[in-house]
């Protein structure tokens, strides 16, 4: 028996859409998000761009071309995309600027938006987009990360899974106290200090850690900028930055995005020992929670307890991201 569709919308707010090096000049691909399929493409300015897939004309998507299997959709002349079924051509805007065998351009299309554009940034080794249900303009910008752009920090280790599950389903878990100590059997139930303003959340629990040389003292700070930008750092015994990236793909399905980096030593990058483990162990707790999302339901009156940790705190602020409430029960 299927699990019920969580009553939830796709929150609005900035994705991570392809890591930069995934997309090269003049390239472009089919890519799906926000229940929508989108074709992404970098013009030859370097610039990325993502338009709705689907032509206006007879309705060819953009993000394939002759040869699907090569990956490559529609080929780049300059700032446009050229549909491969008739070659007409269609810039970053989502206005078509020719169609290379009419002598008039069409009315439809002619001084018109026909495709919806999303807006981009890019930043912090990642392609962002910017998705509002009813178009809206962004309502914050993109943070940057200094341990995404330094030299001084090792080359991204990047982890990814597709998961059935809903963007505020495993938001929810940096709330929920008790899961750590019956999921992931930590020693005690962690003790974080969470704090909600505006389009941001903080978290900060201090961990001070035994080891042969003594007593370190720890801390893990996690930030998100609004649902779908946010980061962790780890600080102690092995500094670690973890950019935890979740895009919906619909809304019942999210792509996760983990990209470790750590301070390189002395110029180098530092391999294995517990620089690797702490990775190991990150993945390895989401690799736990997973069976739970993917076969849960959603509680929209939980019936919560002291100990649970500022759920409904949580839920409050997340609740902003959508341009309707939530279905009551």
């Amino acid at each position: 028996m299927p699990k019920p569709r969580p009553p939830m919308p796709i929150p609005f707010g900035w994705f991570v859409i392809s890591y930069s090096d995934e997309l090269a000049v003049g390239e472009s691909r089919a890519v799906e998000y926000f229940g929508k399929e989108l074709v992404l493409f970098r013009t030859e300015s370097g610039k990325p761009v993502l338009l709705d897939a689907y032509c206006p004309h007879l309705g060819a998507h953009l993000g394939y071309g002759i040869n699907e299997s090569s990956g490559q959709g529609g080929r780049i002349e300059g700032e446009t995309i050229v549909c491969p079924f008739h070659a007409w051509k269609f810039n970053a805007e989502g206005y078509c600027t020719e169609v290379p065998y009419a002598k008039n351009m069409p009315p439809k299309v002619q001084g018109k938006q026909c495709l919806q554009t999303y807006p981009v940034v890019e930043d912090n080794q990642v392609i962002y987009a910017w998705y509002h249900p009813d178009a809206a303009a962004p309502l914050w910008e993109v943070e940057s990360f200094p341990e995404a752009n330094s030299d001084d920090w090792a080359p991204l280790q990047r982890f990814e899974w597709v998961i059935k599950t809903a963007c505020q389903e495993m938001a929810e878990n940096g709330a929920d106290s008790a899961h750590f100590r019956y999921v992931h059997q930590t020693a005690t139930f962690p003790e974080t200090e969470l704090t909600y303003d505006q389009h941001y959340s903080l978290g900060v629990q201090r961990a001070d850690m035994q080891t042969p040389k003594g007593m370190v003292k720890g801390s893990i700070t996690s930030r998100g900028i609004g649902p779908g930008q946010g980061f962790t750092r780890f600080e102690g015994i092995a500094s670690t930055f973890l950019m935890g990236n979740v895009t919906p793909i619909d809304d019942e399905t999210v792509h996760v995005r983990f990209a470790f980096t750590q301070p390189k030593v002395n110029g180098q990058v530092k391999e294995g020992g517990v620089n690797a483990a702490i990775i190991r162990d990150i993945c390895k707790q989401l690799d736990e929670d997973k069976p739970i999302w993917e076969h849960k339901m959603f509680r929209p009156q939980p019936a919560l307890c002291d100990g649970d940790g500022p759920i409904a705190r949580f839920r409050k602020w997340y609740s902003q991201f959508y341009t309707e409430p939530l279905a009551a029960s």
